[in-house]
Order: C-alpha cells, then structure tokens, then sequence
C-alpha cells in the first residue's frame, strides 16, 4: 500500500510513518515540502505521488493563537483538509484525518461519543470542525479525534506538548502548574499510530472514531501518575480553570469514549499504562 503522510515532522505524523513503514511504501510531505494551504501544490503533490491513503498529519495547534490568527487557523485546519480531500477523491485514495476534543463545549458529565453534538467555543475548535466536514466529502475518510498527545516515535524528535512539559519539569524537581478541574483523555501518539494503521489494513468501516487511550483524568491526575512513574515527588501548582487567563476557551469536561473504536477490534491501553510506556521510552 502506498501512504502518502502531510504533515510528516509532526508529532503524530511521524508516529505513523515509524508504525507503517516497514510494510507500506510511504511518501512524506513536510511543511516545507508541501503548503497544504495552496490548493494547486496539493492537488500536484498527491497527484505524482498517486497514493492508496492519505493521512494529513497538518494542523495549525496553536489554540490562543488562533484567536489572533482566525485566517491562518482555518486555512490550514480547513480549507487545506478541503484542498487534500479533492485529491482524495481524484485519486480515489482513502483520507485520514485527526481533529480534536475541542470541537465539543465541555459541559458534559460523562465521556463523549462520536453521535454528540459538537459544540465549538473557540476560533481553533471551529476551524477544527470544519475541516472534519471537509473529510467527509471523502467515500472512504477516516476523522480520528485525538486529544492531549504525548510521546514520540523513536527517532522522532523532542517530544512536545503539556504532558511532556509537566513531565519536563518535574524531573527539575520544580512545580508544574495545572488545572485542577479540566477532565481529559490523554493520547499516546504510537497508539494512535497503531490504530490508524489498523483501520486502513482491516478495511475498517470509514467515518469518524475516538482515538484515544481509554479511561480520563484530571491534569492533576495525570501529572501525579507521572511523578510516580518518575519516582519523584508530586509537586504541583493545582489552579481551576477560571484562574488562568487564557484567549481561547477549553472544554472543562472533554473525555472521550473510544467504544466505537473497540468496537472494530482496536484496543487502546489505558492511560495509565500509556505514560509508563511514553516514559520507558528515550527522551
């Protein structure tokens, strides 16, 4: 199968290139070798590269940014899904595609399912929406919704995001600062990885899914456990969300259920013992 992977220094891109490249040609389009904003540069990339699959790793994340940001946010979130989505379709080639919890507001009691309703609060989560229609366009596209990644591929560079910052600074022995009261569903980006390839060698039936580790905490939680992995003591700055000053509203409650995902066989360890294993792993 060729893969074709936008996006392919990302973080969970390039965790997709280490999970299918040993059985699957791929074709890896960085930021610098293809804007996924000029609609003529993908349509010419992908129509060379004639792939079986595409699996658009871009994504402007900057969520404050985006708010000062709005065109850069949807043209990149949106319009460039738009743009791989017509090649999809031109090439007959599947689409992978990964959006984010923010879509919904976080008023929920419970994890979402992929039949709630979204409900966008921010210029990043609507623009993240978007770009999920635009991949329905595609007969055969997967939207996976991931959340709060961590981990990297070997070989993948430094690792990023809050979880690797909080984990950061917790060996320093200082005290990471975190919400107290935002309730999420942390994604390891090798088992998201695993899972993507799952649903495109099993023929999986196509549409959107939850793709995170199973369970959910609170940032608390989650930095807690990381200490005691760590073997280091738990200091933390615990604060509610209402005290930080932020541009961009987050969903307070944004746990997903990944049932839908179980339900085709895929199996997402828990949280927990994804950590310990992003821990195990080089730095």
């Amino acid at each position: 199968m060729k893969i074709a992977v936008i996006g392919a220094r990302g973080q969970l891109a390039a965790a997709v290139i280490h999970a299918c490249h040993a059985d699957h040609e791929i074709i890896a389009f960085s930021r610098d070798d293809l804007d996924v904003t000029n609609d003529g540069a993908v349509a010419a990339a992908l129509a060379r590269a004639r792939p079986d699959v595409i699996v658009n790793g871009a994504a402007f994340t900057d969520v404050d940014g985006a708010e000062e940001r709005p065109i850069e946010a949807l043209n990149i979130n949106a319009f460039g899904v738009r743009a791989i989505a017509r090649s999809a379709n031109a090439l007959g080639a599947a689409l992978v595609h990964y959006s984010t919890d923010f879509v919904f507001d976080g008023h929920a009691s419970q994890p979402y399912a992929e039949t709630d309703r979204p409900n966008p609060k921010s210029v990043y989560a609507a623009s993240k929406l978007l770009g999920e229609w635009f991949a329905f366009d595609v007969p055969r596209s997967y939207v996976l919704r991931v959340e709060t990644l961590f981990g990297r591929a070997p070989g993948g560079g430094p690792q990023k995001g809050s979880v690797a910052g909080i984990v950061r600074m917790l060996e320093a022995g200082d005290a990471p600062t975190v919400f107290a009261d935002r309730t999420i569903s942390p994604t390891y980006v090798l088992d998201a990885a695993r899972a993507t390839r799952q649903l495109i060698e099993e023929n999986a039936p196509p549409g959107l899914y939850h793709c995170v580790n199973s369970g959910s905490c609170t940032w608390v939680e989650l930095a807690r456990e990381a200490a005691r992995l760590l073997g280091v003591p738990p200091r933390l700055t615990a604060k509610p969300m209402k005290e930080f000053v932020l541009r961009a509203a987050r969903p307070q409650y944004c746990a997903l259920s990944n049932a839908k995902l179980q339900a085709t066989g895929i199996s997402m360890p828990s949280w927990q013992d994804a950590l310990a294993s992003a821990l195990k792993s080089p730095r």
